[in-house]
């Protein structure tokens, strides 16, 4: 069918297909959508004058500035010689709105798709070389140097811009490369603050590797001295900065997620699962009409239920009467803190099990009763993986990894304020966190070293003082 590009705006997020846009360049075909932000743009494959291409339609009322931008990237990365798809028409729709079609590069993957292939490895220990992981890294940072010794930047710098077609990297996305200096070398500073857009969405650990890493970089482009401590400074801010932006989209509706607000309730849900999470949304007291399989307390009830063929826990925060309704409703839900405290553990690579969805009760602004869906994690917690008498100690590979998630939470200065052993679970090698009602966040290190004090207390508590396993825990568990 063919629509113009009010009907395209009003399409949300399923434009018809197949889609006819009449062009000056001929009829414009498209058969598939790859990405589509509502009302703003498109991005499907089709086929114009023969020839199958990747199409964008700029659709939003100020679409010629977007279209403009996308097409002097392009064109400014091909005259660097910097591979990047060809463009093969570009202009307006006749009904409205631009568009710009580049050859499609069939059998391509995104960097990103390469690196997920390699998740498992990364995840579990960053830091131990894993061969294909720095292998990609190194082919970015190649790409990166060359669009800093022309002169250009790529300010939404992110292995989803990357394209790997027939063993050349190209660079797509020509909306956010910005030119800086045409012709010669950025300076070291720019160079800087670009690549710690790069850096700051891999995991932390990395940053150990930063110097290293960076040798790929310099053998293409060496014009300028980078400054590894001050590259490490941006990183870090890039990061805060980043977790911010995504927090703020776990509670309105975007690409990842499905937010609605109503006089009387208020729901979030990972995009991707808010179809089978459908029927559990709409009525979220369901599983707990029989007795809760996991908890029945008087402050929350936990049950196990099963959706889309996968087990999900659904956790109930309870009001137990006036009183305690009136401590709890002029502020968000513990669901609501619970859920951001799980997507904040996720961005940073903390191991926890998935939070797919929050509900809260409402009364207009004041907050009822919550329910939060996370995946289910099989594992077994330490408190039965080490035995109560605490005379077993970890394995070397238990060890590691309980080690390795102290570092991340000293990193990220957060306490988990409930930090008994039934709420760590070990599983596929990491040390998983769950029961995230009560933690925090410091700002600062005194702040930090007190909440981290009692969490160690509490964690070594849950074995025999002068056991083995208490003794090793009161060793390990410095700083």
């Amino acid at each position: 069918m063919s629509a113009d590009v009010r009907a395209l705006r009003q399409s949300g997020r399923e434009p018809p297909l197949p889609l006819r846009v009449v062009t000056a360049d001929g009829p414009l075909v498209i058969d598939q959508w790859l990405r589509v932000l509502p009302g703003q743009r498109l991005v499907g494959a089709g086929e114009i004058s023969g020839k199958r291409v990747l199409a964008k339609l700029f659709i939003a009322p100020r679409a010629r500035q977007h279209w403009q931008r996308e097409q002097q990237g392009l064109v400014a990365l091909a005259k660097a010689a910097i591979p990047t798809p060809e463009i093969i028409a570009s202009g307006e729709m006749a009904a409205g709105g631009h568009f710009l079609c580049t050859h499609y590069m069939e059998g391509a993957r995104t960097l990103l798709q390469e690196w997920d292939e390699h998740a498992e490895a990364v995840q579990l220990s960053p830091t131990a070389c894993d061969p294909g992981a720095v292998a990609l890294l190194a082919q970015a940072l190649s790409s990166i140097a060359l669009l800093h010794r022309s002169g250009l930047i790529q300010t939404d710098l992110h292995m989803g811009n990357f394209l790997l077609h027939e063993g050349r990297l190209h660079v797509i996305d020509g909306d956010a490369i910005k030119v800086l200096n045409a012709g010669q070398p950025i300076s070291a500073q720019q160079a800087e603050d670009n690549l710690a857009i790069f850096f700051a969405q891999l995991d932390a650990a990395w940053d150990a590797m930063l110097e290293l890493l960076l040798i790929e970089y310099l053998r293409v482009n060496a014009e300028r001295p980078l400054n590894p401590d001050r590259l490490l400074g941006q990183i870090k801010r890039v990061r805060r900065k980043r977790l911010d932006a995504w927090l703020a989209k776990a509670v309105r509706d975007c690409t990842h997620f499905q937010v609605e607000k109503h006089w009387s309730r208020f729901t979030a849900v990972v995009r991707q699962h808010a179809t089978t999470l459908e029927s559990l949304i709409a009525a979220p007291d369901q599983p707990f009409v029989t007795a809760p399989s996991l908890k029945d307390g008087g402050t929350s009830s936990v049950t196990l239920v099963e959706a889309g063929g996968r087990k999900l826990v659904v956790k109930r925060y309870n009001i137990k009467g006036f009183g305690h309704w009136l401590s709890r409703f002029w502020r968000p839900s513990r669901a609501w803190h619970s859920w951001l405290a799980g997507h904040r553990l996720q961005f940073q690579g903390i191991a926890t099990p998935a939070p797919l969805a929050m509900i809260e009760s409402r009364f207009g602004p004041l907050r009822r009763r919550s329910w939060l869906v996370n995946e289910f994690c099989p594992g077994r917690n330490l408190l039965e993986l080490f035995g109560a008498d605490g005379q077993r100690l970890p394995t070397e590979e238990e060890s590691a990894a309980l080690l390795r998630l102290l570092e991340q939470l000293r990193d990220a200065r957060i306490s988990h304020g409930d930090f008994k052993a039934t709420n760590l679970l070990w599983h596929a090698g990491q040390v998983w966190l769950i029961d995230l009602d009560s933690m925090q966040t410091h700002d600062s290190e005194p702040d930090w070293q007190q909440a981290w004090t009692r969490d160690r207390a509490r964690l070594v508590r849950n074995w025999p003082a002068g056991s083995p396993l208490a003794d090793w825990l009161r060793e390990h568990l410095t700083r």
